[in-house]
């Protein structure tokens, strides 16, 4: 019972270790890559070859698909790519995730491996300064505990052949018919859905094939089912997400399906291919593993890592002919509701892994209000001048509520991936797109005090003065067109802003206000019993486009630089 506890937390500390090198590994990577893995990706816009080469040098950035499906469910939801699109880099992503095998299987002394990733590593992330040094000594540090958990694995699955009641259970397993390999791809494809990582999979499969536990044929079957469950996190993603999210993560898993069941009847040539280009992989060799002697199939690695890149290009090979018409098939498997709208919750895991892709789908909800402040400001000059009816009144504060679960989905959303180490780019945008969301909310508040404003005066029997009405449409006009003016800044990624001209402008409105306010107070009088009610809620409307003023005073400056 001892050596089963000992063996089991060895490996499954090994593959924690494992997992969290991958995690620190992939963090530090697209830290450094930072905003130009987003843009070397927009490069698949441009053909579906290009598509194929950037999902291929992506993931091999990033060492993870799981990374890339996330960024492009990000993608295709902000129509910043279309379907066939993302699925061409897909096929390149389940080509380049390949590279992580290449590295564990040429890796000369996983442990001495391990130990100088995370000396280099861990000097130059606590003793050096630069965020680029700290984002490269986190990527080492990713590495060395890749190493180290792959050693570990190995180290802990070796004393299995020394206790014939466990080895029995892995020895058991069969290749050699067809009911035995798609029953092993099945496990496989479940563990790899559990952890979330096919190269961990893989990894304990070739620790258990070097320790001659279970065989080639074995080890490959494992791949089959490892591609398959890899395709879970696209799904974790997508959940409660737009359509286009859906499809992005259909369309890998069922390409992954289809394709590992189309080439499944080829397994006995994917055997004899990795046989032929190593005829050594069955020669045992003798080691000591803790002081004791043991045989290990230490040509084995090699072959699994190739066979794992030829059955990936079989793979894109099938399916690169066939991108338009299968992008069309998931169309119209995943129907896209009408007026569907993002949300952005659904996307808080992909935010934790793509800061970038998590930023821009934040603006597209920035952006939406944007667009809904300046038809609120319509609608507010609709009641102000007696033109608005029930359904108008009833869209304005429906609306304000929208926009109210809108900022909290994007503070909640930009303030999960702002827990977590980013490059400082992406953290000063990402407090730009919450102080955008902070005052635009502001905006449609003070569109629905003009409202109450004027709905006060109607339960008093009174209504706007017809000298009043010219003056108040007077300031929404000046207020309307300064934000008119700001707001398609907002969206741009390099705008010319021209910073003493807004506030130039701003307090000339600033200014109108004021005299509008003392011009208002000065109609208060005898003459007119009503006049002190009606007078005090016109200017509450005055008063709610002077902070509407101000909010867009306070976006123009954020957006020169001037506000954080």
């Amino acid at each position: 019972m001892k050596d089963v506890l000992t063996i089991l937390l060895t490996v499954l500390g090994g593959l924690g270790t494992f997992l969290l090198g991958m995690k620190h590994l992939s963090e530090g990577l697209q830290a450094t890559a930072g905003g130009s893995l987003r843009k070397f990706m927009s490069n698949a816009t441009r053909h579906r070859i290009y598509g194929v080469g950037t999902g291929i040098v992506s993931t091999i950035i990033v060492q993870s698909s799981s990374i890339i499906t996330v960024m492009l469910v990000g993608f295709v939801s902000t129509a910043l790519m279309t379907l066939p699109q993302a699925f061409s880099v897909l096929i390149g992503a389940n080509i380049g995730t390949t590279a992580t095998v290449w590295i564990i299987a040429y890796a000369p002394d996983p442990q001495m491996l391990g130990f100088v990733g995370l000396a280099i590593g861990g000097a130059m992330y606590f003793f050096l300064r630069g965020e680029r040094i700290h984002n490269l000594g986190l990527t080492l540090i990713g590495l060395g505990l890749v190493f180290l958990g792959l050693y570990f694995m190995s180290k802990g699955v070796a004393p299995i052949k020394q206790n014939p009641d466990i080895a029995r259970v892995f020895t058991s397993m069969s290749a050699e018919h067809f009911a035995g390999v798609v029953e092993i791809a099945f496990c496989a494809m479940l563990l790899t859905a559990v952890i979330q990582s096919s190269a961990a999979t893989i990894a304990i499969a070739m620790a258990l094939a070097q320790q001659g536990l279970i065989t080639y044929e074995v080890a490959i079957a494992v791949l089959f089912g490892a591609n398959v469950g890899t395709t879970a996190t696209g799904w974790i993603a997508a959940i409660g997400g737009t359509a286009d999210a859906k499809r992005t993560a259909l369309s890998h898993t069922l390409s992954n399906l289809v394709g590992s069941m189309v080439l499944l009847p080829f397994f006995g040539a994917f055997v004899w291919v990795g046989k032929t280009l190593f005829p050594h992989l069955a020669e045992a060799e003798t080691i000591v593993v803790s002081g004791v002697e043991t045989k290990a199939y230490l040509h084995m690695m090699a072959p699994i890592a190739v066979t794992d890149t030829i059955f990936a290009v079989c793979r894109g090979i099938i399916f690169f002919p066939l991108v338009r018409p299968f992008a069309r098939l998931i169309e119209k498997l995943v129907k896209q509701p009408e007026n569907e709208k993002p949300h952005l919750s659904s996307l808080k895991f992909g935010s934790h892994l793509s800061p970038v892709i998590a930023c821009d789908q934040a603006l597209q909800e920035v952006f939406f209000m944007r667009e809904s402040n300046i038809d609120l400001l319509k609608c507010a000059r609709a009641v102000i001048a007696g033109e608005s009816d029930d359904k108008m009144e009833a869209h304005i504060t429906h609306r304000e509520e929208i926009l109210d679960n809108v900022q909290r989905e994007v503070t909640e959303f930009l303030g999960s991936i702002m827990s977590k180490r980013l490059p400082q780019d992406v953290a000063e945008r990402a407090q730009r797109i919450l102080r955008f969301t902070d005052e635009l909310e502001s905006v449609s508040d003070e569109a629905a005090a003009v409202l109450k404003a004027v709905k006060r005066l109607r339960r008093q029997r009174q209504e706007v003065s017809a000298v009043s009405r010219a003056l108040l449409l007077s300031v929404h006009d000046r207020v309307a067109r300064f934000a008119e003016m700001v707001t398609p800044w907002i969206r741009s990624p390099r705008p010319a802003v021209d910073i003493k001209e807004v506030q130039a402008e701003s307090k000339a409105i600033h200014e109108f206000v004021r005299d509008a306010r003392k011009a208002q107070i000065g109609r208060v009088g005898p003459e007119d019993p009503g006049s002190p009610i009606r007078v005090l809620a016109e200017l509450d409307i005055i008063n709610a486009y002077e902070r509407v003023r101000s909010c867009y005073l306070n976006i123009a400056e954020t957006i020169a630089g001037g506000k954080k």
